[in-house]
């Protein structure tokens, strides 16, 4: 009888606590978000209700230089926004939303939705985000709305890319930033791709 108590107790504290609904507002649970490759992916949040950030995504003290807190615009024009916004813009067919971490970050998980342009190819690949190349660099006058992430508040890879985005004609009021970036998202436990 004790051990049959005992596999009990164990598999009570195996099974997730699901005792409240985690929703992404009141009125959503769960967004599908059209994919860059095609098809759609299922946005919602982790319904464990003991769920925790671990590993590299719970440190909240990295050393500074390089990993100082970034400003709340990454430039002037820029747009910040938070995750609502982020969604409405995965699912708007004329937005884009860029992972501007090194292609290394985005294949370890990323937003679902979102392509990858490092930040260190931002200003040379205008012409997936609506500019036509031309004699001096890149003509922007059709860009499409981009937002841009990259770990967190205190990454500075997507501002940088904004930067040089801007740098090379791309219109900064056509630009958003995500700030919270993957360590925000992964803290709310949104969907992230495997």
């Amino acid at each position: 009888m004790k051990t049959a108590l005992s596999m009990l107790a164990a598999l009570a504290l195996a099974v997730p606590a699901l005792a409240d609904p985690v929703g992404i507002t009141k009125e959503m649970m769960e967004v599908a978000v059209p994919l860059p490759e095609g098809g759609s992916a299922t946005i919602s949040r982790i319904q464990d209700n003991d769920n925790k950030v671990t590993g590299d995504w719970a440190l909240t003290s990295r050393a500074c230089p390089p990993f100082c807190i970034q400003p709340h615009a990454p430039a002037e024009g820029v747009t910040t926004i938070g995750e609502l916004e982020l969604i409405e813009m995965l699912k708007d067919p004329n937005a884009v939303v860029v992972d501007g971490r090194v292609r290394s970050n985005f294949e370890g998980g990323s937003i679902p939705g979102a392509i990858s342009i490092p930040y260190t190819e931002a200003a040379d690949r205008l012409g997936e985000l609506g500019c036509e190349i031309d004699f001096d660099g890149f003509d922007c006058e059709n860009a499409r709305p981009v937002a841009l992430f990259c770990n967190g508040p205190w990454c500075g890879q997507s501002p940088a890319a904004a930067r040089r985005m801007i740098e090379a004609g791309y219109p900064a009021e056509k630009i958003h930033y995500y700030r919270g970036g993957m360590q925000v998202w992964r803290m709310l436990g949104l969907t992230v791709t495997e």
